[in-house]
């Protein structure tokens, strides 16, 4: 939660009851959009190594399959809670949207640190979720895949539990996998090169002439901010700032990523004590003088603390929910543009779909094909929301959502859930 004290799922709502107003919405079909379908949750008693038993609370909300079935990740979170749950369903739901997959959206959680727990528990946590869950998922209802402190392991883990449950294959219960087990080429820097695609056509229709000495920064130094950084570092972008959790870096002529990304990845995920660049704070890092800002960490990182001090040119959000209703308010008035995060950080999800449908007809495409196909659909997703910016004259937030609470309440309508009897 921000320092403006903003619960993240009365965010979601209010990006919903702002959209629902602006389209016209009748109240019912308002109402219905604004909480979740079905929710569960569960308290997982669990033995640590030690003998000691702990008990851990776990989520798995399914906000809307008016589309299809529900999509989302799975967090394990010190500060997971049932709002942040229901908040990135919500989102989940735009997302798959807005870039017009067969799909509704879905979210999962469980609270504890993940980093204080050894393999061997991590995986029999990973055991006890679906054991907790497993009747409310299949590929046709509910479809997990990772997300913040979860990997293509955990998610092996947890299909080989619902399988041995259901004592049949289901590879596509769950997206995100390893490639061995059914996972799809491309899945693990998907989100950073759909991002990547999302600021090459922004770059285009807002003439910001983005070129090698362009400055990034990014806070976020895990699988997509990470994946990004190196993106852009191959492509000659200058990456000047980036941020972990424990500290930031800067480098004003350009962080060695690879480097950087060494050294992250072999000190306990930290960047502290790296010697090829100056230490800054996290909030010192959302305020360097930079082209493009890439916040792909947490929510509500962007406040209205500190939007009247962000000096990039575009910001792109790759983590869900980074900038707060004050904050976006701010930065309109600023005239700073924001690819909202249900847009830009849509390429994990689009490739995950493209995961279940090789695993549907049991045939799996090359890397040239997933990036292909993923490069067209974030293209044609952008290119439909910001003609409807221009069209509205609203920001490409506004527009996004505009475009995805309509296509989700046309299927509600068509359904007869709204207009008949249910």
């Amino acid at each position: 939660m921000s320092s403006e004290g903003h619960n993240p799922f009365h965010h979601a709502q209010a990006l919903v009851d702002h959209a629902s107003h602006a389209l016209g919405l009748e109240d019912g079909l308002r109402e219905l959009l604004r909480w979740p379908m079905r929710e569960y949750e569960a308290r997982i008693p669990f033995r640590m190594d030690d003998g000691a038993v702990q008990v851990f609370q776990a989520y798995r909300v399914q906000y809307n399959n008016a589309r299809g079935p529900t999509k989302g990740g799975l967090r394990w979170h010190v500060n997971e809670t049932i709002d942040t749950v229901r908040a990135l369903a919500c989102w989940m739901t735009w997302k798959t949207a807005v870039v017009d997959l067969p799909l509704g959206g879905g979210k999962g959680g469980i609270t504890c640190n993940p980093r204080a727990l050894s393999p061997l528990e991590a995986q029999r946590l990973s055991r006890a979720y679906i054991q907790a869950f497993a009747h409310e998922l299949a590929w046709d209802r509910d479809v997990p895949a990772p997300d913040v402190h979860t990997t293509p392991q955990h998610m092996a883990w947890m299909l080989d539990e619902y399988e041995m449950i259901r004592a049949h294959s289901e590879p596509g219960v769950i997206t995100g996998k390893p490639l061995a087990l059914g996972g799809s080429r491309g899945r693990a820097d998907a989100t950073s090169w759909g991002g990547m695609y999302a600021i090459r056509e922004a770059d285009k229709a807002l003439g910001l002439n983005l070129g090698s000495n362009s400055r990034y920064v990014i806070q976020g130094f895990g699988n997509v901010g990470g994946g990004l950084a190196t993106i852009l570092h191959r492509a000659g972008g200058k990456v000047v700032a980036i941020g972990a959790e424990d500290a930031a870096i800067r480098n004003e002529r350009g962080i060695d990523v690879p480097a950087a990304l060494d050294y992250y990845q072999h000190h306990a995920q930290r960047l502290d004590g790296f010697p090829g660049g100056e230490l800054i704070s996290n909030d010192d890092l959302l305020t360097q003088p930079c082209d493009v800002l890439i916040p792909a960490a947490i929510e509500h990182v962007i406040t209205r603390q500190n939007a009247d001090k962000i000096s990039a040119r575009l910001i792109c959000e790759l983590a869900n929910g980074p900038t707060t209703p004050g904050a976006d308010h701010t930065l309109h008035h600023r005239g700073i543009p924001v690819i909202p995060d249900i847009l830009a950080n849509a390429g994990g999800v689009t490739v995950s779909y493209f995961e279940q449908v090789q695993n549907a007809y049991n045939y799996y495409w090359a890397m040239d094909d997933v990036h292909t196909a993923l490069d067209r659909r974030m293209t044609e997703s952008f290119q439909a929301v910001f003609a409807l910016s221009q069209e509205r004259q609203i920001s490409l937030r506004e527009a996004a959502y505009l475009l995805a609470v309509s296509r989700v309440a046309e299927a509600c309508r068509l359904r007869g859930w709204v207009n008949g009897r249910r």
